[in-house]
């Protein structure tokens, strides 16, 4: 399969960009306070929440509310194994498509050089002809 249709097939669940700077982000950390997850993704309250709410419908984090001296809110997320073992996964897929298109960029560059020197003598009657259209 061309690696361009494999993009097509990456868990769009884990790819959408704030989802996967949620994930990525917990994977780094035990557990993390709303506040600062959303401090560190830029998401709003209302967008973080969103999505926090899809990953734990699909078992990828854990979200625990609690009150802090019985009056302040506080919301924690963790990922779980599952979330952790899916930005992984997706990271790594990515990359092997990243890898693909480099290979297959450095295969087409090649043929790209063929067909250049194929054509050059176009390309130098071409810049002739465009020096001559400036005098």
């Amino acid at each position: 399969m061309l690696p361009y249709k494999e993009l097509a097939r990456v868990d769009k669940l884990v790819h959408e960009p704030a989802r996967l700077a949620i994930l990525s982000a917990l994977s780094a950390c035990t557990l993390a306070e709303f506040l600062f997850l959303q401090e560190l993704t830029g998401l709003t309250k209302g967008n973080l929440s969103s999505h926090l709410t899809k990953l734990e419908n699909a078992n990828l984090v854990a979200i625990d509310k609690h009150f802090v001296r019985k009056k302040i809110p506080q919301t924690t997320i963790r990922i779980t194994e599952e979330g952790r073992a899916a930005v992984k996964n997706h990271w790594k897929h990515l990359e092997s498509i990243r890898r693909a298109i480099l290979q297959q960029g450095a295969l087409g560059d090649r043929t790209s050089l063929n067909q250049l020197s194929l054509s050059a003598p176009n390309l130098s009657f071409e810049q002739n002809r465009v020096k001559e259209d400036l005098t």
